[in-house]
């Protein structure tokens, strides 16, 4: 069967807000998401609400995490990271993992990428994910990036995996 995927209206990126935490709460008990963020699962909820809240409160010349919702819903965040001049890292989680491969990423890292060219003046994106993370790559390939080097490692999914550096140009 065929899981329906919700038109392109009923997503947007916006402001997170604490009122966002419940949704927030329930990733961390998705060991799916936990693994591939490197949470923790079922963070101490305390810990997890004041880091939620540093998220919403805490202003950074050089960072911007807005809430990817769907049908009203939270379902993720998109960051614009290491801000300066005319470039940002872009980042992107999707906290419901039933949600994966369903193109959602792709067209939230569309609405990031339009926000950040918009209300940031940002000509450069660049990203970076790991070497076997099939569908970030895909994702950032559809998106237009390009690869520009395979520097560092880290761990991913309990493994030590390379990492893949890319960019965009805007």
């Amino acid at each position: 069967m065929c899981t329906k995927l919700a038109p392109a209206e009923h997503l947007r990126i916006r402001p997170i807000a604490m009122t966002d935490f419940a949704h927030v709460h329930q990733w961390s008990k998705d060991p799916a998401f936990c693994e591939a963020n490197e949470w923790d699962i079922h963070r101490d909820e305390a810990e997890l609400r004041d880091w939620w809240q540093c998220c919403v409160t805490g202003i950074a010349s050089d960072f911007v995490r807005m809430g990817i919702e769907l049908d009203q819903k939270l379902i993720g965040y998109a960051d614009l990271a290491n801000i300066e001049d005319s470039s940002a890292e872009l980042g992107i989680a999707i906290g419901e993992s039933a949600l994966w491969g369903k193109g959602i990423g792709y067209r939230s890292s569309k609405k990031m990428i339009e926000y950040a060219s918009e209300q940031c003046n940002i000509q450069v994106l660049n990203a970076e994910t790991h070497e076997t993370n099939n569908r970030s790559r895909r994702m950032l390939e559809r998106l237009g990036f390009s690869e520009l080097s395979r520097i560092g490692s880290e761990l991913y999914l309990g493994v030590d995996t390379p990492l893949i550096q890319y960019n965009l140009s805007l």
